[in-house]
């Protein structure tokens, strides 16, 4: 498995996301899922206190037991959870760092992200709050999630010298939804940010499980999801038609093509695909082995923006 850094932390190209722990599957399963990846030489893990309302944090925590230091361990905060408001003023920073620390059982977070944006609160007081968790070593860098251009900028100039800044972002990318290139992938290149996209495979819809004409499986996450009617739409599945039958013609997947393609960014990371099974794990970790060329990386837009137009 090949890795890139994020700030002073290296990671696989491949993570896994954690969020269908204790919502999707049990503590069992997740075990079995986060075995899975470290024996394909993921070394990203990737979850949110709000994620399966703590159980998420938790079931990794005691999956990852004494290989703990094996790993870069990514978390976030700020949603609300539990009837706690969330957002970014210090003290929920100091609150929530601590309530994530017993969850996982660990002494430190690797990558600390805040969640989303939070209006009601000086980004400048968040970064000195987050400094002093970096301070006391409770975090070693911290990162940011669902922010625009502005936002990047706004926090870059409350940055205090010698402050701990932001090192990555966390926003929706895919093929099928790519509005970071609409200005936040350059800032990164700016700013020397990482970039770790979620929703890589667009929920499931980049797997070539759901196809045109033919009936959701049952079971998978669009099954019933809320998300299904806003993703699978005609436009879409045409663009899984065309996609798939790009990626199956020199024998590859399109799962390979979804994890490569996000790879060939600049400034991504990480990618950091969901799973519920160890045998979605091993494909995920083995989707990134595509280098795709010039050629072929535009042929692939070419594809989207004549389905999408």
């Amino acid at each position: 498995m090949q890795s890139r850094t994020i700030g002073s932390l290296r990671v696989s190209i491949v993570g896994l996301g954690c969020n269908n722990f204790g919502r999707r599957i049990d503590a069992a399963a997740s075990r079995a899922v986060v075995h899975a990846a470290l024996d394909a030489g993921i070394t990203f893990f990737d979850t949110a206190d709000i994620y399966g309302g703590g159980q998420s944090e938790e079931f990794l925590g005691q999956a990852l037991g004494a290989r703990r230091a094996e790993v870069v361990l990514a978390t976030k905060f700020g949603i609300a959870m539990g009837g706690v408001p969330g957002g970014a003023k210090p003290e929920y920073v100091r609150q929530a760092v601590e309530e994530s620390l017993r969850r996982l059982g660990t002494d430190r977070i690797d990558l600390y992200q805040l969640h989303q944006p939070d209006a009601t609160t000086p980004i400048a007081d968040t970064l000195a709050a987050l400094n002093e968790l970096v301070q006391a070593g409770k975090v070693r860098e911290i990162g940011c999630s669902n922010f625009s251009v502005e936002q990047l900028r706004a926090a870059r100039d409350a940055v205090r010298a010698g402050a701990a800044r932001f090192v990555s972002v966390q926003n929706e990318y895919s093929l099928i939804h790519r509005d970071p290139e609409r200005g936040v992938l350059a800032e990164c290149g700016r700013q020397k940010l990482a970039f770790i996209p979620y929703f890589p495979l667009a929920s499931g819809l980049l797997t070539g499980k759901y196809r045109k004409n033919e009936p959701t499986p049952p079971g998978t996450r669009l099954s019933d999801a809320a998300r299904a009617k806003d993703l699978l739409t005609e436009q879409n599945l045409e663009v899984v038609e065309a996609l798939l039958a790009f990626a199956t013609s020199p024998g590859r997947a399109l799962l390979e093509l979804a994890v490569s393609w996000l790879l060939s960014r600049p400034a991504l990371a990480s990618v950091i695909c969901g799973a519920t099974k160890p045998e979605q794990v091993q494909a995920n970790a083995r989707a990134g082995g595509w280098t795709l060329s010039e050629a072929e990386l535009s042929d692939v837009d070419s594809i989207v923006q004549q389905e999408t137009t």
